[in-house]
C-alpha cells in the first residue's frame, strides 16, 4: 500500500512536471499568453486597489518602464522582444512591443510594477487607441497633404520612408507639407525638428532628401540624439546633399526655436497628438505604409485624377525606424 502511494504521488509529481514543461513551451511560443493569464489576475488586483487606495508607487520613465516589462519577459526565457514605442495614456504608460513582426500593447502603471488588462481601460480609450473613425476625404484641385510626426518615431520615419516617392511622383500637383508635432522621446528629438525646419527654410528643394536619407540612416539612429556620435554623421549628410552645416546651425541658433514653436501650436490647433497622422484637405486619414497605398489615398482626393495616378508603385511596406528596405509589421501603429 505504502508502495502504491508513493507511485501514485511520484506519478502526479512527473505529470506536474510535464504540464509545467508544456506550460514553459507554449510561453516561449507565444508570450501572450502569459500576458493573459497576468490580466486576468490583475483585474482582481486593481479592484482590490480602488478599494484601499490605488497603487502609490512613485512615477518613473516610460522607457524605464518598458525595459522592466522587456527584462520581466526575458527572467522567464522569452527572447526577441523589441520596444518600439510609449506613450502616455490616461495616466498609464502603453508600451507597444514587437514580437516576430506583430506589434502589441500592455499598459502599466506608471511607478512600472503593474500590468493593466485592456479591458480596465474605459472604451473611449480603447477606441481612440485602437480604430480611428474613417472618414470620406473631400476633393480639391490640388490636394493639400499634411504628414505630422515626430522626428525619431518609428512609425513617423516608416511613414515617410513611404510618402516621399508618392510625392516626387506628384510633386508639385499637390501641396505637401511634414508637420513638426512636438517632441516625446527627448530634447534630442526637438533638436532634430528645428533642425529639419531649418533645413526646409534653407534648402526646400533638397529638404525631402534629407528627411529621406535621415530615416534611412541606422548610424544616425544608432546615435539616440548623442551629439558627440550624432554631429559627425550628421555632417557627413550634409555634405552629400550640398548641404551648409554652418547655415543650418546659424539658423537653429537664431529661428529654431520659433519655427518650432509654431508648429506645435499648428499641432496643437489640429488635435493632433500621434505620430504618423496624415491630413488630406483638411481630414484626418489612414494609410498602410507602402507608396501605392499613400497614392491610391491621395489620387481619390483630386478633382481631376492626374496621369501620373496611373504609375504603379512599390506595394512592399516601408520598415519602421531607421533603415532602408521593407517591413511586415503594423500598418496602424503610432507614437
Amino acid at each position: 500500500m505504502e508502495e502504491e502511494k508513493k507511485e501514485n504521488e511520484h506519478h502526479e509529481e512527473h505529470h506536474e512536471s510535464h504540464k509545467q514543461n508544456n506550460l514553459t513551451e507554449k510561453i516561449r511560443e507565444n508570450p501572450w499568453i502569459l500576458a493573459t493569464f497576468i490580466f486576468g489576475v490583475l483585474s482582481t488586483v486593481l479592484l482590490l486597489a480602488s478599494l484601499f487606495g490605488g497603487f502609490t508607487g512613485n512615477a518613473i520613465s516610460g522607457d524605464g518602464a518598458a525595459n522592466k516589462l522587456v527584462g520581466f519577459y526575458e527572467s522567464l526565457g522569452i527572447e526577441g522582444l523589441k520596444i518600439e514605442s510609449v506613450k502616455e495614456v490616461s495616466g498609464l504608460y502603453q508600451v507597444n512591443l514587437e514580437y516576430e513582426g506583430e506589434i502589441v500593447s500592455v499598459y502599466m502603471t506608471k511607478d512600472g510594477k503593474n500590468l493593466i488588462p485592456e479591458s480596465a481601460l474605459s472604451p473611449l480609450e480603447q477606441t481612440s487607441s485602437n480604430n480611428e473613425e474613417e472618414t470620406e476625404v473631400p476633393k480639391s484641385d490640388k490636394p493639400k497633404v499634411e504628414l505630422y510626426v515626430f522626428t525619431y518615431c518609428p512609425y513617423g520615419l516608416q511613414m515617410e520612408k513611404a510618402m516621399i516617392p508618392v510625392v516626387s511622383l506628384l510633386k508639385d500637383k499637390i501641396d505637401f507639407k511634414i508637420r513638426q508635432i512636438g517632441a516625446m522621446h527627448g530634447e534630442y528629438e526637438k533638436i532634430e525638428a528645428e533642425r529639419q525646419l531649418c533645413v526646409e527654410k534653407e534648402y526646400p528643394d533638397k529638404f525631402l532628401n534629407y528627411v529621406l536619407a535621415f530615416a534611412e540612416n541606422t548610424e544616425i539612429g544608432n546615435c539616440q540624439g548623442d551629439a558627440t556620435c550624432l554631429v559627425p554623421k550628421l555632417n557627413s549628410l550634409y555634405v552629400s546633399l550640398g548641404i551648409d552645416a554652418e547655415k543650418i546651425n546659424s539658423c537653429m541658433n537664431s529661428d529654431g526655436e520659433k519655427l518650432y514653436n509654431a508648429e506645435v501650436s499648428n499641432a496643437n490647433s489640429n488635435d493632433v497628438s500621434g505620430s504618423p497622422t496624415l491630413i488630406i484637405n483638411g481630414v484626418k486619414t489612414q494609410s498602410s505604409r507602402s507608396p501605392e497605398a499613400i497614392k491610391g489615398i491621395i489620387c481619390n482626393a483630386f478633382n481631376n485624377v492626374p496621369s501620373e495616378c496611373s504609375q504603379t508603385l512599390s506595394t512592399e511596406q516601408a520598415s519602421p525606424g531607421f533603415g532602408a528596405g521593407t517591413g511586415s509589421g503594423s500598418s496602424t501603429a503610432s507614437c
